[in-house]
């Protein structure tokens, strides 16, 4: 398997126009199907400051995008799409807490996290606990008869608290259901607002997605490593994971950065991104938190200079930038930060702080969210 090229010597200029090209943000996907092969998979998180986290991830890479396509791309838009229509699906990548929409190539790469969730401890997607043993029956034989079910379903068992007091206020219906998602044995059928309804597998994905064979360690461990080149196009490699994709890499070197890989298919226009003079990078957009142009802090501190942290998190005494800010991406440079809120009752996109580099107009990027959004900016 062994095949490491030399390292291809680029400047920082063209390995950040090639990651604008390579990510979608100059040439937007034809349609959601599409920039979700080409990623490998999409970042999935609730929180609605400004627009969802997929939301503002795909607003910038899909020709037309609409708030909630991807959802609607998962689950069907009106009645719910039935399993053999389905061509994603929301699940948790393999040993993390990380939600997100995969195409359904994916499904078999999964088996071995899900089957390891539920022998280890855990109050979040661990093993069940006795109580949720005992419930887990009624859970199967209610979502059997009736179909799609959220926790509010279980009137009693809902009302029920967790006794170990390891998952915060969770119901006991919740915290089973939950769990039953992260081992694989049940999966998201649809969304009614922020709640989840659950269905059995078998009512999800397609018959021939589940009959798939579980894949090996090894192939798995390579999806994985290619599923990182496929999210954020010019990366670090652990050791482990160069090992496992040697064959499909190319290594690139670029002043001031670490290593960094890109996939062997890449290389082309990693090279054509050194021949541009970047005129053309004119526009300035803001990026989602988790963008994958931004999410490995490393790279985006040596390649880029800008030292970005999601501060959603953070102690309000501690944040930077602020609660949920979005960097201004402007031709070939990241030039500062938005953080916005919708108000959505005034049906207004209000500002809460910017910093933006002296010579750069922000406002047409936040009026372009605030009519992505359906609000009025100001």
């Amino acid at each position: 398997m062994r095949s490491v090229l030399p390292p291809l010597q680029v400047t920082p200029s063209a390995a950040r126009r090639f990651l604008r090209r390579a990510l979608l943000l100059d040439a937007p996907a034809a349609d959601v199907g599409t920039a979700l092969a080409h990623h490998g998979y999409v970042q999935i998180d609730p929180i609605n400051v400004c627009g969802r986290m997929h939301d503002l991830i795909l607003r910038n890479r899909v020709a037309g995008y609409r708030e909630g396509g991807l959802m609607r791309h998962i689950h069907g838009e009106g009645a719910v799409l039935g399993a053999e229509q389905r061509v994603a699906f929301e699940h948790h990548m393999p040993d993390t807490g990380i939600l997100v929409a995969f195409p359904l190539e994916a499904w078999p790469h999964l088996h071995t996290a899900m089957r390891a969730r539920a022998k280890r401890p855990g109050a979040w997607s661990g093993r069940l606990t006795p109580r949720e043993k005992e419930l887990m029956p009624r859970l199967f034989a209610e979502i059997t008869a009736r179909g799609p079910l959220c926790s509010e379903d279980f009137t009693d068992a809902g009302s029920m608290r967790r006794a170990d007091g390891g998952w915060g206020s969770a119901t006991l219906a919740k915290s089973a259901l939950q769990k039953l998602f992260f081992h694989g044995k049940l999966l998201i059928a649809r969304r009614d607002g922020a709640r989840r309804l659950y269905d059995l597998p078998e009512r999800v994905l397609p018959a021939a997605t589940l009959r798939l064979p579980e894949l090996s360690a090894a192939d798995t461990a390579r999806w994985l490593a290619v599923l990182k080149l496929r999210q954020r196009r010019l990366v670090l490699l652990k050791r482990e994971e160069l090992r496992a994709v040697e064959d499909l890499v190319q290594p690139v070197a670029v002043e001031g950065c670490p290593v960094l890989y890109c996939l062997n298919e890449d290389g082309p226009l990693l090279a054509a991104a050194g021949e541009s003079d970047g005129a053309e990078f004119i526009s300035p957009r803001l990026l989602a938190p988790l963008d994958p142009l931004i999410y490995d802090r490393r790279v985006t501190a040596a390649l880029w200079g800008f030292d970005y942290t999601w501060e959603v998190y953070t102690p309000p005494h501690k944040r930077v930038r602020g609660y949920y800010a979005l960097p201004i991406l402007a031709g070939e440079a990241l030039v500062g930060h938005v953080d916005p809120k919708a108000d959505r009752e005034a049906r207004r996109l209000r500002v809460v702080s910017r910093s933006v580099r002296r010579g750069h107009k922000v406002a047409p990027a936040v009026g372009a969210l605030a009519a992505f959004l359906g609000l009025r900016h100001g």
